[in-house]
């Protein structure tokens, strides 16, 4: 669009950590505007900020290109599978689903915190749930892919339908006796039925872990506490006895002072009697010289 590449700076900002984003576009927009291209101001004002965990999760997919791809091609294995019922096909990529997402969550938590974003145990959680999005949806697939995902796709157990457009042909099945029919839809519902179950248990098994998470944190901030709570308790008792003598010491300079202050008065009576006893004598010479005469 005109003379700014709106794509690569859409490439930029969803590298950003969310708290950079907003001011970031609305400088390249008012970047646009000065140079005239509306189009561009525009497209790149459009760009919405990425919710927290989207932006860890496309963290993952611009660093990790490898495991990416792997993801990728196991989403598109599970909604085939779903699409055309395949059981066995279905169960050898369901096995797959729960320890890739966590693996995966937890490394997107990871090249989060380096980057400097903090993650906490919710956020973590919505990770896994973009990640099982990406796994359902190929629309939330393509842009993870790109690194582009928004916000956190809805929770679902069932995968998304592949459009009959997309599916590809395939020769109209015999006509089957009315109980084999019956059979092949109970089988079909079976493995949905199944494919569900798996998926509660999956979320269930994930919530636990995240309770547990929850459960270990709080038991290391109680131990933190009660440790920071007996530190407090055993300065109080050591500024107690310091206070305790404190006050024993100015006891005792205070008598020191008292029986000092008497010396000094009694030394000072003392001294006054002298100078007494001296000025008598004093005078009783003077008086004998002058009766002795010359």
């Amino acid at each position: 669009m005109g003379g700014v590449d709106v794509e690569e700076i859409a490439e930029e900002l969803y590298g950003l950590r969310p708290s950079e984003f907003t001011a970031a576009r609305d400088a390249y927009v008012a970047e646009a505007r000065k140079a005239k291209d509306h189009a561009a101001a525009k497209a790149i004002a459009a760009l919405r900020k990425p919710a927290l965990a989207a932006w860890a999760t496309n963290i993952l997919s611009r660093q990790r290109p490898e495991e990416t791809r792997q993801f990728l091609t196991l989403g598109e294995t599970l909604r085939e599978a779903h699409r055309t019922l395949d059981a066995e096909q279905l169960r050898a990529a369901s096995r797959q689903q729960h320890q890739l997402v966590t693996a995966l969550a937890r490394t997107a938590a990871s090249l989060a915190r380096e980057a400097g974003q903090p993650v906490s145990d919710t956020v973590l959680h919505e990770i896994e749930q973009s990640l099982h999005g990406v796994l359902a949806h190929p629309d939330v697939a393509e842009l993870w892919a790109k690194g582009r995902l928004v916000k956190v796709p809805e929770p679902g157990v069932d995968f998304a339908a592949v459009a009959p457009q997309t599916a590809p042909a395939r020769p109209a099945p015999a006509k089957k006796p009315a109980t084999q029919e019956k059979r092949g839809r109970e089988d079909e519902q079976r493995i949905r039925d199944l494919e569900r179950a798996r998926t509660a248990v999956e979320e269930a098994d994930a919530e636990v872990a995240r309770r547990e998470r929850e459960l270990g944190e709080a038991q290391q901030a109680q131990q933190t506490a009660a440790a920071k709570a007996e530190e407090a308790a055993e300065q109080v008792r050591r500024l107690e006895h310091e206070l305790q003598e404190a006050r024993k010491a100015k006891l005792k300079t205070a008598a020191t002072a008292t029986k000092a202050g008497t010396a000094v008065k009694t030394a000072e009576s003392a001294l006054r009697e002298a100078r007494h006893t001296a000025e008598q004598a004093g005078r009783g010479v003077r008086r004998l010289e002058q009766q002795a005469g010359p």
